[in-house]
C-alpha cells in the first residue's frame, strides 16, 4: 500500500466562510443535495460506478458503491469556518483523508481547495490514480456550485 496526495484547483464560492462551513460542515445537508438527482448524474457521467443505499446524519454517510461494497466516510475534525477533515471507513479496497480547507476572499466570497490522502495498492493506484486527480476537481466544481444558504 502507498499513499498518494491530490489536490483541487482552488475555487470560489459566493458565499461568506462561515455560511460555507456550517453547509459543508453537516452531512445532512449533502445527503439532501445527493438524493434530489446528484447520484444518477455520477451514474450517467461513470456507469461503471453506480452508488446507492446513500444516508446520512450530521457527521457521517454511508453508501453502496456497485462492485467495490460499502463506503462510510465521517467528519473527525472541523476547525470552525477553516476546515473539515473527512475519513474513509467500511469496505472499499482503500482508505483516505480529505481535507475541505477554506479561506475568506471578502465579506461575500470564500475560496476553497480539497486535498485528498489516498492509502491504496500499486494496483488500485494504476487504474483509479488519474481518475482521482480528475475527481478531486469534480468535486471541488461540484462543492463550488452547492446551493449554499
Amino acid at each position: 500500500m502507498s499513499e498518494s496526495k491530490y489536490v483541487s484547483e482552488v475555487k470560489i464560492i459566493d458565499h461568506n466562510q462561515q455560511v460555507v462551513f456550517n453547509y459543508l460542515s453537516n452531512f445532512e445537508n449533502l445527503g439532501t443535495y445527493l438524493n434530489s438527482g446528484l447520484l444518477e448524474k455520477i451514474t450517467e457521467k461513470v456507469p461503471q460506478v453506480r452508488i446507492t443505499d446513500f444516508e446520512s446524519n450530521q457527521d457521517s454517510c454511508k453508501f453502496n458503491i456497485t462492485g467495490l461494497g460499502l463506503a462510510e466516510i465521517k467528519i473527525v475534525n472541523r476547525e470552525p469556518f477553516k476546515s473539515i477533515k473527512v475519513e474513509s471507513s467500511g469496505g472499499l479496497p482503500l482508505s483516505f483523508t480529505f481535507w475541505i480547507q477554506l479561506l475568506p476572499v471578502d465579506a461575500y466570497q470564500t475560496k476553497m481547495r480539497l486535498t485528498l490522502h489516498a492509502e491504496m495498492s500499486m494496483m488500485i493506484k494504476m487504474v483509479a490514480g488519474n481518475k482521482l486527480e480528475e475527481g478531486i476537481n469534480q468535486l471541488a466544481d461540484t462543492l463550488s456550485k452547492l446551493p449554499y444558504q
